[in-house]
């Protein structure tokens, strides 16, 4: 029996709907133009394929749950036109009715293909090195450690750091950038991306549920638009009103006596535009962010985001892009001998082999600011809690902090020109040459480009901006000031960002949290809405919010705050037509104007509007955007969003 029950699943689909709506149309218009002979209405053809199912998902709610919806009148209307003989009448509720859930369904899918995308990505295989050999295996059979082989073309399929090869990698999926991305030894590479020229081995980090594509799946399956609010009080209406309709239906019948115009009531009376109204909007929505790469868990979260007040950020990794980049390197006074760029050279060259983040950093900042690499050393040694000392084109160098200055017994280091860059919440790196001091490099967490023009973004909406951050006051009222945050608080535990939240809600301010790390995880879940930074930010982080931005792109937050204020327009507009429509084809009905064919013609035709009006949420604000301009572009929407209201 269930082996039956699931091969009627597996037929079933929009490809059997619309089968059944071509079938039941043509037998509606050979009923219009019935010719003579036909010992059955054609309507009736109608009835059971598109009737049929409404009638039965009825009974199955009463019976089950005893719930009260929209079929339970539909139902009511279809078997009260076929008991007054009205077979025309109720085929036509039935098929227009099974077309506007069919209208729906497609809305919906169309919403969610955006990220539903992401699931056809995974690859189903993956090569793996075994004793010297390539074995071709399951991609759910790779183990974090496992050296995977990708050939030119494929789907990277698990997370992993590249240890022979050089290619370039398509990440659009998962960043959103347009250009593939030159990747060689030691680069990240991530599962969902596309190998477009040499192949390569790299070693597995992350597999299976934990990967990158694996876990930006998770979110996709989460988004459910039957868990707003706004949702459950429309099925509450839906509910009063098949009362109401049932009540006035019969005392319709009672005053006049006409059955007909009591079973146009029932017909017109059907509340499937004002049920359709919320989800088709979410869900459309959702469909619109996707397109920006956010990633929305619940259709609720975009409701109270609408409703959001203030926006605070995290500082490392949100505002800033979460890595150390040299920003100043500068001699000692009496090291002249030395200039700044030969110190620079000596200094990355040492850190090259190390594994320290501030080691690469420098190594890296020096790569990008001269082109090359720095030189090879020898003789690397490297302290854990001090630095590194290796000797480079035959001179000795450390590099570290004051610690290892003392214990290598260097001294005279003066850091009166140093102190300017700590106030600043940068790190210093020292450097001394062959046992002498010679300088230091300064090390910060760099500012987005687009977080000064974000922030100012969302703040003419009339939302207020504040920062959060473990960092010193220094450093912190340095953030703020650059991208324009008059509140902010540094030295913050969790424990102090959850509190902050907590004030905020007392003083009557709804509150969306953007943050990225472990950290952040208790405030992401206490916020009114949480949004996390999907593509550097952890896991817990992730889990803990309510939408995560695929791509990091914080540029994208004025987009999302003002489509979740479009949304809400949007869903009161469908209900309050609805709504609007059913009343006056209710009087209508109730004076005999309305017959129940015309009747269901009018009713299912605002639940088409209804759903072509939410529809139009899919592109709202996202036409011809090109991830390139989107800053420009989210900030003349949110003016023209601004002027509308």
């Amino acid at each position: 029996m269930m082996g039956m029950l699931e091969k009627i699943v597996e037929w079933g689909g929009v490809k059997r709907d619309i089968a059944f709506l071509i079938v039941s149309a043509a037998a509606l218009a050979l009923s219009l133009f019935r010719p003579a002979g036909l010992p059955v209405d054609p309507a009736w053809v109608a009835i059971v394929l598109c009737g049929l199912p409404i009638v039965l998902e009825a009974v199955i709610g009463l019976v089950t749950e005893f719930d009260i919806k929209a079929d339970v009148l539909v139902s009511i209307a279809l078997i009260a036109s076929v008991i007054i003989g009205e077979y025309f009448a109720a085929g036509e509720v039935a098929l227009i009715m099974q077309l506007g859930a069919l209208l729906e369904d497609l809305t919906v899918a169309k919403a969610r293909a955006g990220i539903e995308r992401l699931v056809d990505l995974t690859p189903s295989t993956a090569h793996v090195i075994v004793g010297g050999s390539v074995q071709t295996v399951d991609a759910a059979e790779v183990r974090v450690g496992d050296t995977v082989r990708v050939l030119p073309g494929e789907t990277v399929p698990v997370d992993g750091i590249i240890e022979e090869g050089q290619t370039s990698i398509d990440q659009s999926v998962m960043t959103g950038e347009s250009m593939p991305v030159d990747k060689s030894g030691g680069d990240e590479v991530k599962s969902g991306t596309v190998n477009q020229f040499g192949a390569f081995t790299m070693r597995a980090t992350k597999v299976g549920e934990d990967s990158s594509l694996a876990r930006m799946i998770r979110l996709v399956q989460s988004a459910d638009a039957g868990k707003a609010k706004i949702v459950r009080l429309a099925d509450r209406w839906a509910t009063w009103i098949v009362v109401i309709a049932l009540a006035s239906a019969a005392l319709t019948w009672f005053v006049t006596g006409e059955i007909i115009r009591a079973v146009t009531i029932l017909v017109v009376f059907c509340p499937c535009a004002l049920v359709l109204a919320t989800p088709t909007a979410i869900m459309a929505a959702i469909g619109n962010l996707t397109k920006v790469g956010i990633l929305v868990r619940e259709g609720d979260a975009l409701e109270r985001l609408a409703k959001v007040r203030r926006i605070v950020f995290d500082k490392t990794g949100t505002l800033t892009y979460g890595k150390p980049e040299v920003v100043a390197i500068e001699t000692l006074s009496h090291a002249n001998e030395i200039g700044k760029d030969e110190l620079y050279a000596l200094a990355a060259a040492a850190e090259a082999s190390s594994e320290h983040p501030l080691g690469k950093a420098v190594a890296e900042s020096y790569r990008c600011a001269y082109g090359k690499n720095a030189s090879a050393s020898s003789d690397f040694e490297m302290l854990p809690g001090r630095g590194v000392c290796a000797n480079v084109e035959g001179r000795h160098v450390l590099a570290g902090n004051a610690e290892m200055m003392i214990e290598r017994e260097v001294s005279g280091f003066d850091l009166a020109s140093a102190e300017c860059y700590v106030s600043q919440g940068c790190t210093i790196v020292l450097v001394a040459v062959d046992g002498a001091p010679a300088g230091f490099i300064a090390l910060s967490d760099t500012i987005r480009e687009d977080a000064r023009s974000t922030v100012a973004s969302i703040g003419a909406t009339g939302i207020q901006p504040a920062l959060l951050t473990g960092d010193h006051a220094q450093a912190a009222g340095r953030i703020a000031a650059e991208v324009g945050i008059a509140d902010y608080r540094a030295d913050c535990l969790p424990e102090d960002k959850l509190a902050a939240i907590e004030a905020y809600g007392r003083s009557g301010e709804r509150v969306c949290m953007v943050g990225d790390g472990v950290n952040d995880a208790p405030a992401l879940k206490k916020a009114y809405v949480g949004v996390a930074m999907g593509g550097i930010g952890s896991d817990i982080a992730v889990d803990a919010a309510d939408i995560a931005l695929v791509h990091d792109d914080i540029a994208a937050l004025p987009h999302m705050l003002a489509l979740a204020k479009r949304m809400m327009k949007t869903i009161k507009l469908n209900m309050a037509f609805s709504m609007a429509l059913n009343f006056i084809a209710i009087i209508l009905a109730m004076a005999g104007i309305l017959d129940p064919v015309v009747g269901a013609l009018v009713h299912n035709a605002g639940s088409v509007i209804v759903i072509v009006n939410s529809a139009l949420l899919l592109r709202w604000g996202v036409r011809g955007r090109r991830r390139k301009g989107f800053l420009a572009q989210a900030l003349s929407l949110e003016s023209s969003a601004a002027s509308a209201s």
